[in-house]
């Protein structure tokens, strides 16, 4: 009796979450089954009806540089200080008060930027990475995602130096 009864608790788990999948396939799906109009009140999926996505806000970190953001030319970046193989693409973007950079990090960790000093000839950025939490175990992966560092005015023809700090 008791196998029964989970038997049934299962199968109507099972029937419920098998429902609840197919309505939000024809809500989202038009025309991929049952009625060819989207129910009222969805979302529509035509291209125009997309919104541009947002601009990538200080201290978030994407895989892809914003769009519309301006590469900075290779002879305005700095990347001496950083180890061999490491990226240093910058772009800048909101007028130049900006700056997209392409990180590295690893396993656990998440990468981090910050703008240490800003002159009238150069921007300094240090790059890093959080340290890992002790005992926990992480991938041995590495990532490049594009951070975004907040200037206190436009880079204009400034050079971007790169640095890079050990974990924090």
């Amino acid at each position: 009796m008791r196998y029964l009864t989970k038997l049934v608790g299962t199968g109507l788990i099972l029937a419920t979450v098998t429902a609840c999948g197919s309505q939000e396939t024809m809500a989202t799906h038009p025309g991929s089954g049952g009625d060819s109009a989207a129910p009222s009140g969805s979302i529509s999926t035509s291209p125009s009806a997309v919104p541009k996505p947002p601009a990538n806000p200080p201290g978030v970190s994407r895989f892809d540089f914003p769009p519309g953001s301006t590469p900075v030319p290779a002879s305005q970046v700095d990347a001496s200080a950083l180890p061999s193989g490491f990226p240093h693409q910058v772009n800048t973007d909101n007028g130049g008060t900006i700056l997209n950079l392409r990180a590295e990090e690893g396993g656990c960790g998440h990468a981090l930027g910050e703008a240490t000093e800003q002159t009238a000839q150069h921007v300094v950025v240090d790059l890093s990475e959080t340290k890992a939490q002790t005992g926990q175990m992480c991938t041995m992966d590495l990532r490049y995602p594009v951070l975004s560092v907040a200037l206190a005015a436009p880079l204009g023809e400034r050079t971007v130096v790169l640095k890079h700090s050990p974990p924090r």
